[in-house]
């Protein structure tokens, strides 16, 4: 088989399967957070004394129920007490299940969540 064939068929099997990962990522859909489920973070209080502000965000693997099964910390606010306090109160959030194939399933969620002041 010549060079060039051979470098053809790999680009063509590259492309496969680039077009077979892309189907498979089409075929999953993301939970989505049902706000009016769930009351937001109330602010700690040595972090509200001490004005502690920043972004925290987590992800959530979210069961076919809605339902938050697993969570973490993806990227700290910088305040421990922030992300614990974000964590806590969003994993008792109900969520929109995510899809596999059209099918509820477990799916993990990235949720932001900002803490200012005001």
């Amino acid at each position: 088989m010549s060079k060039n064939l051979l470098t053809k068929l790999s680009a063509l099997a590259g492309l496969t399967l680039l077009a077979v990962s892309a189907n498979a990522l089409a075929a999953e859909t993301a939970p989505v957070l049902d706000s009016k489920s769930c009351d937001p973070p109330k602010y700690p209080k040595a972090a509200l004394i001490n004005e502690e502000t920043g972004t925290v965000v987590m992800g959530f693997l979210v069961g076919p129920d809605g339902k938050v099964t697993e969570s973490k910390v993806e990227k700290s606010s910088g305040s421990k007490s922030l992300d614990k306090a974000a964590l806590t109160a969003l994993a008792l959030c109900k969520f929109k299940p995510g899809t596999k194939d059209g099918k509820p399933d477990s799916v993990w969620a990235k949720v932001d969540f900002v803490w200012k002041l005001e």
